[in-house]
């Protein structure tokens, strides 16, 4: 079976982005594919690349990014949830002239097109969060 996900909640606000990354391991596990993971509203917070996560907590930001090359996984963060969380790529950054960016390049920045696209190209889009 192929499952795209959709993460709406941040890395530690709460449980359902940790939900989604171990669905995506166990649905992996038992041979299934995972098409794409589109990341929006705080979800987006996972793609950042600064930040810190304690020893003694599973670093999200770490294994989504594993998870994706591990497996050949898009991660896809929502560009306009991006843009109002500060989360930037190159381009973006150079865009609106701001000095930095922190888009892990684990994501790729997008709109809601891929989500969209994702749900059609899969058998089951499944939301954590919201």
């Amino acid at each position: 079976m192929i499952f795209s996900l959709h993460v709406i909640d941040g890395p530690y606000s709460k449980q359902s982005n940790l939900s989604a990354l171990r669905f995506c391991e166990a649905a992996l596990i038992k041979g299934h594919r995972i098409k794409r993971v589109f990341f929006s509203g705080d979800g987006v917070l996972s793609g950042t690349d600064l930040a810190v996560t304690p020893q003694d907590e599973v670093d999200l930001y770490k294994a989504w990014q594993s998870v994706a090359t591990d497996h050949q996984i898009e991660l896809v963060v929502c560009v306009s949830a991006c843009l109002r969380r500060g989360v930037l790529n190159v381009t973006e950054a150079e865009r609106y002239e701001k000095q930095n960016h922190n888009l892990s390049d684990a994501f790729v920045l997008s709109g809601l097109g891929q989500l969209v696209e994702a749900g059609l190209e899969s058998d089951r889009l499944i939301t954590f969060g919201g």
